[in-house]
């Protein structure tokens, strides 16, 4: 059955920039539908002005004061400061400012929900999202110019996948329920097709890129893993010359290269869908891959021969939306569909995980819930969807952001905006660390959130 046709016109996202408020409100009253919440620890009676919309809430647990930033740098100097005691004090640092987030802009784009969201790597101030229906935006929310858009083709060219090319930031790579792979501009041109199915009942769910060995890897809903190079030449495996094998762009000039006479390299990794594909932004030959299929498979892209050639297979009880690296490659972070968090680290793949509970079920009409990283700390950043069948579950729970330690697991902060108080299904931080983009993947609504530390308001 063909597509149907989507009207000519396109919405003009929109922007909001929030007024300043002169009355101070305590937590509880900013939905009016909840309720009191009743717990100990410090912090449970602090009042936050209303015009802050990224409140933190009754139940939240302030962060331990943080000592001077310049002290800390001082002890480090003089040799009296170990640096991961430094770097707990600049995060804990970072705890404290997120008292003063607020939505500073928010936007409304598309006419089905998100699906997709990635931050430009170099300018801090752009990103770019995707949607069910195949449009993606490009919004630099630094200048009030109109943001790029691209319209797509509607039901079927769901964006799956959206990643800035490395190599040329003008550029993004995309994996879309079209049956595609593919890399395109801002002008709507498509520059190269990676991947095609050439079927409707095969498309592509995920993908990711190394810019250091100049690998695209996508997967699909029928569990196959596909390798290419950016140039356009395929790959069947990684040979010891590869330069994956070294830590340069390209080998040295001393071994063969790889004959680009080889053929694709598509192997079938998973019994099902492959959600998640991740390189590891240190040793781009490790590949984490999650599916619903219950598992995350470790591959070391160099020995790849098949699905029984994985490094680890890291089981779960419920199927996986999401396996991501941390930032330096030493840990491995994925989401289930259900309620767990999981926190695995690299040498150690086969001891106990660090469980996190957390409400984030899955059903169909909703843009999967996927924690993230913070760029800079050891933080975890994540949507909380509230299950009254979750063991912690309170009456009338907040739709809240979540933010947990990466190393203890321990509830940090959370944020919640009451007139926009749908599921926040994708959270990112931009590269900066000081911005944060959220999205509620709904089927009937979307609002793109724009949050960062503001100065508190006057009077």
């Amino acid at each position: 059955m063909a597509p149907k046709k989507r009207p000519d016109t396109q919405k003009t996202p929109e922007v909001v920039v929030r007024p300043k408020s002169r009355r101070t409100r305590s937590p509880w009253e900013l939905e009016p539908e909840a309720k009191k919440l009743c717990v100990k620890g410090p912090g449970s009676s602090r009042r936050f002005d209303s015009g802050c919309v990224w409140a933190g809430l009754a139940s939240l647990q302030v962060p331990p004061s943080c000592i001077s930033i310049v002290r800390a740098l001082h002890h480090h100097k003089l040799g009296k400061a170990a640096w991961p005691s430094l770097q707990q004090g600049l995060q804990q640092s970072f705890l404290h400012s997120l008292a003063s987030y607020r939505i500073f802009q928010k936007a409304a784009p598309f006419d089905r929900r998100a699906t997709s969201l990635a931050w430009h790597p170099t300018h801090p101030s752009t990103l770019a999202v995707g949607s069910k229906g195949g449009d993606i935006m490009l919004w630099n929310f630094g200048i009030m110019d109109k943001p790029t858009f691209i319209k797509g083709i509607g039901a079927g060219g769901s964006v799956t996948g959206l990643k800035f090319n490395p190599l040329d930031t003008n550029q993004f790579f995309t994996s879309s329920m079209e049956g595609t792979t593919r890399l395109q501009d801002f002008k709507g041109n498509t520059l190269r097709v990676f991947t095609s199915s050439d079927t409707c009942n095969v498309w592509f769910c995920s993908l990711d890129v190394s810019a250091r060995s100049r690998m695209v890897v996508t997967g699909d809903n029928v569990g196959h893993v596909i390798l290419l190079n950016m140039d356009g030449r395929e790959v069947r495996s990684l040979e010891p010359w590869s330069s994956l094998s070294f830590p340069y762009p390209q080998p040295p000039r001393s071994l063969p290269e790889p004959s680009p006479s080889l053929q694709l390299w598509n192997l079938r990794m998973h019994k099902k869908k492959v959600t998640h594909v991740a390189l590891n932004p240190c040793c781009d030959w490790l590949m984490a891959t999650a599916s619903v299929d219950q598992t995350v498979k470790i591959w070391d892209l160099r020995q790849v021969k098949g699905k029984s050639s994985c490094l680890h297979s890291l089981l779960h009880s419920h199927p996986v939306n999401s396996a991501c690296f941390s930032p330096d490659g030493a840990q491995l972070l994925t989401t289930d569909q259900k309620s767990e968090l999981r926190v695995y680290t690299a040498s150690q793949w086969d001891c106990p995980p660090s469980l996190i509970p957390h409400p984030h079920r899955h059903f169909q009409h909703l843009t999967p819930i996927k924690a993230t990283w913070h760029p800079r700390y050891n933080l975890i950043v994540v949507g909380r969807y509230p299950d009254p069948n979750f063991k912690s579950c309170t009456p009338h729970e907040l739709r809240t952001i979540d933010v947990f330690d990466g190393s203890s697991g321990k509830m940090m902060y959370q944020l919640y905006d009451p007139e926009s108080s749908g599921i926040i299904s994708l959270n990112e931080f931009n590269p900066m660390g000081d911005t944060l983009a959220s999205l509620m993947g709904e089927l009937s609504r979307l609002y793109l959130r724009l949050a960062k530390a503001c100065p508190a308001p006057q009077g």
